[in-house]
């Protein structure tokens, strides 16, 4: 099976969260310690690579100035502070930048957001989506009240979309975030229902309104144009259709040129969303470097703290956070993973961890629903992570035709959305089925506007499809089981509490 990258990781061309010891309570606060001194600040010359930080301290005013102080004396360079949550991004080239300021009093937490220096340099390959051909997209025909390419998506009335169309497209008062690699907003599928004034370059950690900022370059992923399209494509006589095609879409971009997610741009990214009153942001990748974060590393630890911090800022302002569950086939609740990609931009090797204290981040995060994958004969995609207790719900995210082949007139396993430039293509991930669900809490959201978003969510499970365990689940037919669901037909490690229901979202 090929390795998606983001779900991140880049889509394939072809829980109730995840329990952290009680919320914040496995990252307690440092204990007081003797502050960096001028001495070590003149220690902090360009001795060591230039790496970003993250700073996490107790929100009071005064602790908060108190720790910038200490920062600027240690050597480094404020480059934003997010007081509301208490986290500050950072740079310095003092190899024990860290160390040293987790020894301040009122610094909760500290740590590299990288591990290659300041800028990153890539070489992975973030994959290439299926484009359809010009005369593809022309000799498309679709039924009166279908958008022309409509007829080629098998997901829509996989969840009933097409269905609640018929009774609502969703509210223009309902906005969505896609904290991605970017939006193409003049897309013709896009540009109709795309929100300006909610959208952001995040990518340095402090956000960035140039017009356009928002926008990926041409050398860059067409991911979060793919997932805006998904969500929100207009329902205009042109293209596809998207799940909610009635409500507006903003990009919210956090993906640097060479295709990372680091820490300080999806801190910023959640920031923006909740103080720009976004109603559902779509999160289709973990945080880089590390796959899995492990809690008992001072670095790691610091990032999940950060990140949690700004989900949970998000979901008090009334956002609901939604996360892609990943595609590598781990089953998240059992007690050993190898993970052999971290850091990815570093020096990988292969570690065993425990998902139980080291989290894929956002996707395990308190509060964030968290989205496994379907294909198109209504089965959990072979490449989808699950697990009981961490898997909240279950949407299409295409898998290969050789495994899960659709009904005509659709002819491919994988998603359709657009892709810059005005095109359109196929691509396949847990980074597809998330948007799906993205899109039916937000015609939740659009039948109950004054929902909180724990309600949002609460509608979101109760009114989902209960799908029972695939048993044996055999997807590439070998005689040999290729993952082992655990769990009850309403609620169980492969669908969470069902597949994502668009109809009922308009009807209850």
């Amino acid at each position: 099976m090929v390795r998606l990258r983001p779900r991140r990781r880049l889509a394939l061309a072809v829980p109730v969260a995840l329990s952290l010891t009680a919320s914040l309570g496995f990252l307690p606060a440092a204990a007081s310690a003797t502050p960096a001194t001028a001495a070590g600040a003149a220690r902090a010359a360009a001795d060591g690579p230039n790496l970003s930080y993250v700073v996490n301290t107790r929100t009071d005013h005064r602790t908060i100035r108190s720790v910038q102080r200490e920062i600027t004396r240690a050597g480094g360079t404020i480059v934003t502070s997010y007081d509301r949550i208490g986290v500050i991004v950072v740079h310095s080239a003092d190899p024990d930048f860290a160390t040293r300021i987790r020894a301040v009093r009122g610094v909760d937490s500290a740590g590299a957001t990288r591990d290659a220096p300041l800028p990153a340099q890539s070489t992975t390959d973030v994959g290439t989506p299926k484009v359809l051909s010009a005369a593809q997209v022309a000799g498309a025909r679709a039924a009166d009240g279908q958008d022309p390419l409509e007829p080629l998506q098998w997901d829509l009335p996989a969840i009933k979309a097409d269905k609640a169309h018929e009774k609502t497209l969703g509210s223009r008062r309902v906005t969505v975030a896609v904290i991605d690699t970017g939006v193409d907003d003049t897309h013709p599928d896009i540009a109709p229902n795309f929100d300006r004034a909610a959208s952001a370059n995040c990518v340095s950690g402090k956000p960035d309104t140039t017009d356009g900022a928002w926008r990926p370059s041409a050398s860059e992923s067409p991911h979060g144009t793919h997932v805006a399209g998904e969500i929100a494509a207009a329902k205009n006589g042109v293209g596809v259709t998207g799940v909610a095609p009635g409500v507006k879409v903003a990009g919210i971009k956090v993906a640097n040129p060479d295709g990372f997610f680091y820490t300080e741009a999806v801190v910023c990214g959640f920031v923006w969303a909740a103080e720009h009153h976004v109603d559902v942001t779509n999160n289709s990748y973990y945080t880089d470097p590390w796959y899995f974060n492990c809690t008992d590393d001072p670095d790691q630890r610091a990032l999940v703290d950060a990140i949690t911090r700004a989900s949970r800022y998000a979901e008090k302002k009334g956002t609901v956070n939604v996360a892609a569950a990943g595609n590598e086939s781990y089953d998240l609740a059992s007690h050993s993973i190898t993970d052999p990609v971290s850091p990815n931009d570093g020096t990988p090797s292969d570690r065993v961890i425990d998902p139980h204290k080291c989290y894929d981040i956002p996707t395990q995060l308190p509060g964030v629903v968290t989205v496994a994958s379907t294909g198109a004969k209504g089965l959990k995609s072979s490449f989808s992570n699950y697990g009981l207790g961490v898997i909240d719900i279950a949407a299409p995210g295409g898998d290969s035709t050789a495994y899960q082949k659709p009904q005509p007139p659709a002819t491919s396993g994988l998603i359709l959305g657009p892709l810059p430039g005005g095109k359109w293509g196929y691509m396949a991930g847990t980074s597809m089925a998330t948007p799906h669900v993205v899109g039916v809490a937000a015609l939740i959201k659009s039948t109950h506007p004054h929902a909180s978003a724990a309600l949002v969510k609460a509608l979101l499970y109760a009114e989902a499809d209960a799908t029972p365990c695939t048993d044996p689940y055999d997807i590439d037919g070998d005689g040999k089981v290729d993952a082992v669901c655990q769990g009850s037909k309403n609620h169980n490690g492969f669908y969470g509490w069902g597949t994502a229901d668009a109809l009922a979202a308009v009807t209850r």
